[in-house]
């Protein structure tokens, strides 16, 4: 899909999102507005903006109904209903945490409201760095670890990941892994996402062979795929990160892949990861659209 093409759909997605927002709205609808797969638009959208589809409607909704409330009549009930809540009170919880009071404290003169603005999308047209990578065709294999359940509301996934790293290091979970492994190496692994209930499941892990003992840790088996593979070089986090952003705002738009849905991961060798020469992989489970 060429950029300006992928740029257009994207607009469309968010126009549609928004002519939405006092109905129900099912992720499907704008997906195929966008002519891609609900998981592939729900992880491009939120690998693109930092918020989750879910997320930025509701924020989107709870700005519209805060206006509503500021210069208008209409009762609280109403206004709930309008955007999506079944009860008043289910709806006085969620604007209580957007724009910190209630409801009725919205009508009130001079009072501060928080809005949350209307996204968009522009194009970039870069082309000053080549972006490698290459196509692995990989058999299922297994992976002995630890995992965690997070949230990606909020963007709590981005706080909680590091730490959950952190608490491994210190407490000897990830020497201990990787006397497991095939290979000198730990994975992070992005399992079970599920855009819609914004959770996702996240390993640190290595991969092992089936018949290995894990010894109390955990196991579990990551699907054959189609990976495409993307090499980071230069110190953690930051480096990484760069590429990861490349790669939703430039590889996925210029080319004619998209993610399947299935586990992704982060490969990290040994190796001192402050270093502007440490080297490690995302691979991304990709089809030919």
């Amino acid at each position: 899909m060429a950029n300006l093409e992928w740029l257009i759909r994207m607009k469309n997605a968010l126009d549609y999102m928004e002519s939405k927002m006092t109905e129900p709205l099912r992720i499907e609808e704008v997906a195929a507005v966008a002519y891609v797969s609900p998981f592939h638009f729900q992880r491009m959208f939120s690998m693109l903006t930092g918020v989750t589809v879910a997320d930025y409607i509701r924020k989107r909704r709870l700005t519209l109904a805060a206006q509503e409330l500021a210069i208008s009549n209409i009762r609280v009930l109403d206004v709930a209903l309008k955007y999506g809540y079944d009860s008043p009170e289910s709806f006085a919880k969620a604007f209580r945490k957007a724009h910190g009071l209630t409801p009725s404290a919205a009508r009130e003169p001079g009072v501060q409201l928080k809005a949350f603005p209307r996204l968009s999308f522009h194009l970039s047209l870069k082309g000053d760095q080549e972006m490698d990578y290459k196509i692995v065709n990989k058999e299922a294999f297994t992976v002995i670890g630890k995992s965690m359940e997070v949230t990606c509301k909020d963007g709590e996934n981005f706080r909680r990941i590091p730490q959950f790293w952190d608490e491994c290091n210190e407490d000897g979970t990830s020497d201990k892994l990787i006397e497991f492994g095939l290979r000198e190496e730990w994975l992070g692994i992005c399992m079970n996402m599920n855009m819609e209930t914004e959770m996702l499941s996240y390993w640190i892990g290595v991969e092992a062979d089936a018949a290995t003992d894990p010894q109390g840790y955990e196991t579990a088996v990551v699907p054959a795929a189609s990976w495409a593979v993307f090499k980071s070089e230069g110190a953690l986090p930051d480096a990484i990160q760069g590429v990861w952003q490349r790669i939703f705002q430039e590889w996925f738009p210029g080319t004619g892949y998209e993610h399947t849905g299935g586990p992704e991961f982060e490969l990290y060798p040994p190796g001192d990861t402050s270093a502007e020469d440490y080297v490690c992989e995302i691979w991304i489970p990709v089809m030919k659209k």
